[in-house]
């Protein structure tokens, strides 16, 4: 399999600092393996973002499964805690995606950072929202539909730092020829809903993609950070 891809981050219209990690920061083909790999730092000013490079930095050096990386992802933002106990607090979500040179699609997910799939125009949120709101929507203790309006919707249930142990979510898949995958920060999925984002999606290349939906979400208030990975698969 061919992998295109594109990725940026943007800081919106209201913070004042930028939480969210990505890697490959730099856009790029391959024929495979490729590693991608989305997070959102939560734990005061600084922590937050110390956590999501962490993080990302130790699963993009580490070696084995989506769900390996993500693990010793979360060793190292724990390490910096026992370290610095000023960094007490501090995680991050992370959504990390191994793509084989066969096709093989390998995702670790933790968090609410979310990975979509394109597939025919049909689009696939292939990771759950690890939230409070996600829980009751799942328990059919709140409507779907009152997600967005709800006080404690930001609530995570699960996100790398948490402690020595965490659970990791797991999926995997065989990417198709024509394939468009997606991973964000919740600074996207938080302010433009998934039709919107499949038709935004479909858009030409992959770096017109990814800054056409950056735009989207500013558009529509830029709350939070927007971060956005978009990768195009081909036989």
């Amino acid at each position: 399999m061919n992998y295109a891809w594109a990725g940026a981050t943007h800081l919106g219209r209201v913070r004042t600092n930028n939480e969210d990690a990505f890697e490959p920061t730099a856009d790029g083909v391959s024929s495979g393996p490729v590693v991608l790999a989305v997070a959102d730092g939560m734990g005061g000013h600084v922590a937050g973002e110390v956590a999501s490079r962490l993080a990302i930095d130790a699963a993009m050096s580490a070696k084995g499964s989506a769900r390996e990386r993500i693990l010793a992802g979360n060793d190292r933002v724990v390490e910096a805690v026992v370290a610095d106990p000023s960094l007490a607090g501090m995680g991050t979500t992370l959504t990390l995606v191994v793509l084989g040179a066969d096709g093989e699609l390998d995702l670790a997910h933790i968090g609410d950072s979310r990975a979509y799939q394109l597939r025919a125009g049909d689009l696939l949120q292939i990771t759950s929202d690890h939230t409070l709101v996600a829980e009751l929507v799942a328990e059919g203790r709140l409507d779907p539909k009152e997600v967005r309006a709800h006080p404690q919707r930001n609530l995570l249930t699960r996100v790398i730092g948490m402690g020595k142990q965490i659970e990791v979510e797991e999926f995997s898949d065989s990417a198709h020829d024509g394939d468009r995958l997606l991973l964000c920060s919740d600074g996207l999925s938080a302010m433009v809903d998934d039709p919107e984002i499949a038709e935004l999606l479909a858009a030409a290349t992959p770096e017109e993609a990814v800054w056409t939906l950056v735009e989207a979400a500013n558009r529509a208030g830029g709350e939070d950070n927007v971060t956005v990975i978009v990768v195009d698969v081909t036989a």
